[in-house]
């Protein structure tokens, strides 16, 4: 599965920026068609997206485009251009119901088959940020194969809803939860919040190890300065993956002799503690910190 630790969004009408995003190692770029373009320069971005899908070189970085929302007049215009440059993965922003994931796997089907790329390939991530987007999560999350990962989109749902956005992120926290948990039981990823505070680095690591706690696997990053601190977070270090591996070949020597819990560093071990170990060493294998 594709690590998604930093998922950075940089406009595509902007050739200064994408050329910077290149450069930082991050896990996913985002080339974004929609909130970050003018109205009057979404045909240019478009452009500037295919070409750069096409020529130049994302390292070991994720290449992903967001589209405009599937209820704009623009997403298939984009879908037309993007398509054939062959990004990895497309991104639904606003994404309300499981029929429009269905409507746009079709589109990009179809798009393949036309510009003979390998069918089903390109994946697609859901932005869940509108209050019957919350609702429908069950839907959606099983529409379509494509479908890999949610994405928590905080402030357009507060937006939504009428409330209003607070440091403590009470407004949010049923939605935060509904998509991380959703995620969990359908297999998918799930992406964190964007922290738009860029320059305060102590409350973005904060709220990305918050994130992590709850279950989040990525998060969502807007400038060049959030990535290194993400990215580190969503890393487990090497006192973390001594212990976990310490536990599970203890866990494995107890199963062995027919012994179901037992204690390790005063504390008695039981199955939850043991997922919570194997989920730290696929943590630290999806960021090649282990074989």
């Amino acid at each position: 599965m594709q690590v998604r630790r930093a998922f950075l969004y940089v406009p595509g009408d902007d050739r200064h920026k994408i050329e910077k995003s290149l450069t930082l190692g991050v896990d996913s770029i985002c080339l974004d068609l929609e909130d970050g373009v003018a109205l009057n320069r979404k045909e240019v971005a478009r452009q500037v997206v295919a070409e750069t899908l096409q020529q130049a070189d994302f390292g070991s970085s994720e290449k992903v485009v967001r589209i405009n929302p599937v209820a704009s007049n623009f997403y298939d215009d984009d879908l037309q251009v993007v398509v054939p440059a062959a990004p990895q993965a497309i991104v639904l922003p606003k994404l309300e119901q499981a029929e429009q994931i269905r409507r746009v796997s079709m589109r990009i089907t179809e798009l393949e088959q036309v510009y003979g790329r390998p069918a089903g390939k390109i994946q697609l991530l859901a932005i869940i940020e509108t209050a019957l987007g919350i609702i429908n999560l069950k839907e959606i999350c099983t529409a379509d194969p494509r479908l890999c990962a949610l994405i928590f989109g905080a402030e357009d749902l507060v937006g939504d809803l009428g409330g209003v956005r607070t440091p403590e992120g009470w407004e949010i926290f049923y939605a935060r939860s509904a998509v991380v948990t959703h995620a969990a039981a359908f297999g998918l990823q799930a992406i964190d919040m964007v922290y738009v505070a860029f320059h305060d680095e102590w409350g973005l690591i904060a709220e990305t190890r918050q994130g992590l706690q709850m279950g989040y696997t990525g998060k969502q990053i807007i400038h060049p300065r959030q990535v290194q601190p993400v990215q580190r977070v969503f890393t487990p270090d090497e006192d973390q993956i001594r212990a976990a591996s310490a536990l599970l070949k203890l866990f494995a020597e107890h199963q062995e002799a027919g012994i179901g819990a037992f204690a390790f560093e005063g504390k008695m071990i039981d199955a939850p503690m043991i997922r919570a170990a194997e989920q730290v060493l696929a943590r630290a294998r999806a960021a090649g910190k282990l074989d």
